[in-house]
């Protein structure tokens, strides 16, 4: 795998953080081109891993884990540097889905990307019995023994050919044009929009961070942070009326109509 420098990968480390900051000047290029080479592919995905690994430590990451347990309420940097650790194992967790052949993330590494969400939840709502239960599950999901066979299978991933990956994101946006198209989305099918979105993000954000002048990667990522920024909003009201009483999360709404708008426009314009 190449490896990158540590100019690329601040780069990477900005994109990510504007990943739901809604720029309302942002639109969409006239053309969405569908190309990327192999040597592209295995660059994305070597770069995307290396951001993982070299963005902290097995021993920090443990050492956050603890020190949340020990004391929930701790100072804003701490909780920062916890976020942006996850953020690290969602954009891995977006090119295993993106690059891989099988197109999806592992059992161990999604799990672990999954309780990192729940615990983060967890001492931001000073909720105990989350954080413990979620806290020793996370631990363990930390160990050595995991630690090394999750690395293992990430340094041995198979990559998918460029027809395949075309062929994957071309599905994807079916996928959402099917969403799109239903007047009234439950909380899952919100959820799978955005979760689409939330790749191609990725996707754009690894191409403009490589290749700087790539302005079509800039302004896709920058158009596609805005739809993921808006539905961020959106999904933040949706569990605030849930844990009020006021809505459940399954219940069927209608989505924005500035968010409808944006996606419709993402599918009329992406070559199907």
């Amino acid at each position: 795998m190449n490896t990158f420098s540590t100019e690329t990968l601040d780069r990477l480390f900005t994109a990510v953080e504007e990943d739901d900051i809604v720029d309302a000047e942002t639109t969409l290029p006239t053309e969405i081109s569908l190309r990327c080479s192999q040597d592209k592919i295995d660059d994305n995905y070597a770069l995307c891993l290396q951001f993982w690994e070299q963005g902290f430590t097995r021993e920090e990451l443990v050492g956050l884990v603890d020190a949340f347990l020990a004391n929930p309420d701790l100072p804003t940097p701490v909780r920062m540097r916890y976020k942006y650790i996850r953020a690290r194992y969602k954009h891995l967790r977006f090119a295993l889905r993106l690059y891989s052949k099988a197109h999806e993330s592992g059992r161990l590494f999604h799990f672990t990307t999954v309780l990192m969400g729940h615990f983060q939840d967890a001492f931001r709502n000073g909720n105990q019995s989350n954080l413990k239960y979620y806290g020793a599950i996370l631990r363990l999901f930390l160990s050595k023994p995991v630690w090394s066979l999750v690395r293992y299978t990430l340094r041995h991933t198979r990559l998918e050919s460029e027809s395949g990956f075309i062929a994957y994101r071309q599905d994807q946006m079916r996928k959402l044009r099917v969403l799109v198209a239903n007047p009234k989305l439950t909380g899952k099918q919100f959820h799978d929009v955005r979760k689409i979105v939330s790749q191609q993000v990725s996707f754009y954000d690894t191409l403009r961070s490589i290749d700087p002048h790539n302005s079509e990667a800039l302004t896709l990522s920058r158009s596609l942070a805005a739809i993921n920024g808006l539905m961020g909003d959106k999904h933040d009201e949706m569990v605030a009326d849930k844990l009020a009483g006021r809505r459940s999360y399954d219940e069927p709404a209608e989505l924005n109509a500035d968010i409808r708008q944006r996606l419709e426009l993402l599918v009329a314009h992406y070559p199907m």
